[in-house]
């Protein structure tokens, strides 16, 4: 009798760890069927020219808002000095609480990729590489950015 009743009790913990590990499938399941519609929005993101050269100085505060999610919203402000991008601060977006950037892949942050930008003077870089989402959609808040500084 005492082996029929741990045997009952071996499959009541099975049982109870299958519906847990189901629980858990479906809402990762339901996390990215949620999401979907704003990683596919972000992933089709499409930038238009900025003429570096024709920049004009001060500062310029630009943001990428989603239309399908809020997720990957971001709020950036960019500095020109000397007709050349000199600074970029992220204001909403890929930081921690205290404003920081946050690492993203590899040790990199969308510092990096600005810095890139900043080196470059321009928005085509390479994107962090298991990242892209989020810095397509902060490369977008500085194209906006920048579309303000531009002189006519």
């Amino acid at each position: 009798m005492g082996i029929l009743i741990r045997k009952k009790r071996k499959i009541k913990k099975w049982i109870v760890i299958c519906i847990i590990l189901g629980v858990i499938a479906l809402v990762i399941l339901g996390g990215i069927l949620f999401s979907a519609p704003g990683r596919r929005e972000v992933g089709r993101l499409t930038f238009e020219d900025v003429d570096f050269k024709k920049l004009r100085n001060g500062i310029y505060v630009g943001q990428f808002t989603g239309t399908k999610d809020h997720f990957r919203d971001t709020k950036v402000q960019v500095t020109i000095r000397g007709g050349q991008i000199s600074d970029i601060q992220i204001l909403k977006g890929a930081i921690d609480k205290q404003g920081k950037p946050l690492e993203l892949k590899r040790g990199q942050s969308i510092a990096d990729l600005f810095g890139h930008v900043i080196q470059s003077q321009s928005l085509q870089v390479d994107v962090i590489s298991g990242a892209t989402l989020t810095s397509k959609a902060h490369l977008k808040a500085l194209e906006n950015a920048l579309k303000q500084a531009q002189s006519e």
